[in-house]
């Protein structure tokens, strides 16, 4: 244990600890990561008595910038690559309305019986008579051996006081990949509903890191199991189940996603990526229709689901930026690639599709590599070997004709000087023509043969250049 408490910092909060005669724990999550040999920059230390003054002290010692926050009772400080928090310990109780505690001093078991789980109530001491002793009321070492997100205290009364655990249980599960205590689940299904006192902000940071764990559906389908997911994000929820008619079903959506999220994990930790993975098919409860002769339909979804987007990250408080775009325009290019692997590959399909997605091309591929979750391994192998002539075709042709990110050799003020034009209908219609020609492979991406192709189009409008000096 000593051995994990080498850094310096240690040595100076055990010196001040026995100079004022106070207990000092590291506690929470650096005490958790140690036993899980994770690596870990954040130490949160309690103080049995001020915590504020016992961080002041501690940063003159180090000759570092103290921050306190005195409506929460809490100070903290950066040394070298650690933040370290300290807080007086205490005891808090809670109002049904707000996830707000009220705070009065207390003892180290008061402090540990506050913590959300058992593996994060975790204690060691660092006051010299007792430096690295283990501090483990209520058996979280065991937890921790057995994989097991477990509360201290019965699980309604913690969920209770601050919903924001039932995302943070489901989080750490999904994080370490650790089983969640049976009774903690059945009190998350019975106290979902307390997760609207919790703000949209707090809740899309525990779903963000959800999404950003090892195997995410570990956390989806708690979420789902215990009925959360219905009310933080019904859209997702929405895809479950498969519908029968005549015999003829359709996969089940929600699975299909969360196979296409776990996939793409093994590729790209990009979060925004990952949203895409999950709102990919997002559209298809909406556009799902049965016809008779051909089975389950769910045509324009692609489409459908580019134009929820926007709400959906509006309603989830996610930012509506780059980010946002970025992920639109993935749903609404996601099926390109996987029909040109069905298909023959035309040099003017993969043009358009370089056109369209522009320095994301790569992201895209990842995107529709993931989306492959057929069991049958003849349609794998046969998906993946399409997917590797698409992408040598992406290569060859942007090689070639530098079509990602293009812009007009010819440009609309071009136009309007070669015909003595204004801006209007014209211009447009030429430009277009112009676009198309390049994307069809008709004239070459170069200015000389766009300005010769530009005015054969404008002759064929009725148009005349003008002369130049």
């Amino acid at each position: 244990m000593k051995e994990h408490l080498q850094h310096r910092i240690f040595s100076i909060i055990s010196q001040i600890a026995a100079e004022m005669d106070v207990q000092a724990y590291a506690i929470g999550g650096f005490v958790r990561d140690i036993f899980l040999n994770r690596p870990s920059k954040d130490i949160d230390i309690v103080i049995i008595g001020n915590g504020i003054q016992f961080a002041e002290t501690v940063a003159k010692k180090l000759k570092v910038k103290v921050t306190v926050y005195k409506n929460f009772g809490t100070a903290s400080l950066k040394y070298h690559d650690l933040e370290v928090e300290f807080v007086g310990a205490r005891k808090e109780s809670y109002r049904l309305d707000s996830r707000k505690p009220i705070v009065e001093d207390g003892t180290l078991e008061d402090d540990q019986k506050r913590r959300d789980f058992t593996i994060n109530a975790l204690a060691i001491s660092l006051h010299p008579a007792s430096y690295g002793e283990l501090i483990d009321p209520f058996n979280g070492m065991t937890d921790l051996e057995n994989k097991l997100i477990k509360t201290p205290l019965n699980p309604i009364e913690t969920f209770s006081d601050d919903p924001l655990r039932m995302m943070r249980a489901i989080r750490f599960a999904s994080q370490l990949n650790f089983k969640t205590d049976a009774v903690a689940l059945e009190a998350i299904k019975n106290n979902k509903q307390r997760i609207d006192i919790v703000s949209k902000e707090r809740v899309i940071d525990e779903l963000n890191k959800i999404i950003l764990s090892p195997v995410p559906s570990i956390g989806f389908n708690h979420l789902f199991d215990t009925g959360l997911l219905h009310l933080i994000f019904p859209q997702m929820a929405k895809l479950y189940g498969v519908e029968m008619i005549d015999g003829k079903g359709h996969k089940d959506n929600f699975y299909h996603t969360l196979q296409v999220l776990d996939n793409i994990c093994h590729t790209t930790n990009d979060l925004w990526l990952r949203w895409a993975a999950i709102l990919h098919d997002i559209a298809k409860p909406d556009t799902k229709r049965f016809e008779p002769n051909h089975g389950w339909t769910f045509h324009g979804h692609e489409d459908k689901g580019a134009r929820m987007v926007p709400k959906i990250f509006a309603q989830l408080k996610l930012p509506l930026n780059e980010k946002m775009k970025f992920v639109q325009k993935m749903v609404q290019l996601h099926l390109r690639p996987i029909v040109l692997a069905q298909s023959i590959v035309t040099d003017s399909a993969v043009r358009r599709l370089l056109f369209d997605a522009g320095d994301d091309i790569e992201s895209l591929m990842l995107l529709c590599n993931a989306d492959i979750t057929t069991k049958n391994e003849y349609k794998v192998k046969k998906y993946r070997q399409n997917f590797e002539l698409v992408q040598q075709k992406l290569k060859d042709v942007e090689e070639r004709d530098s079509i990602r990110n293009w812009q007009p050799p010819v440009t609309g003020n071009d136009i309007m000087q070669l015909f003595g034009l204004k801006e209007g209908r014209e211009v447009g219609i030429i430009k277009n023509q112009i676009r198309e020609a390049i994307l069809e492979g008709e004239i070459p991406n170069l200015r000389e043969e766009a300005l010769n192709f530009a005015i054969l189009k404008g002759k064929e409008l009725g148009l005349n250049t003008v002369a130049t000096n």
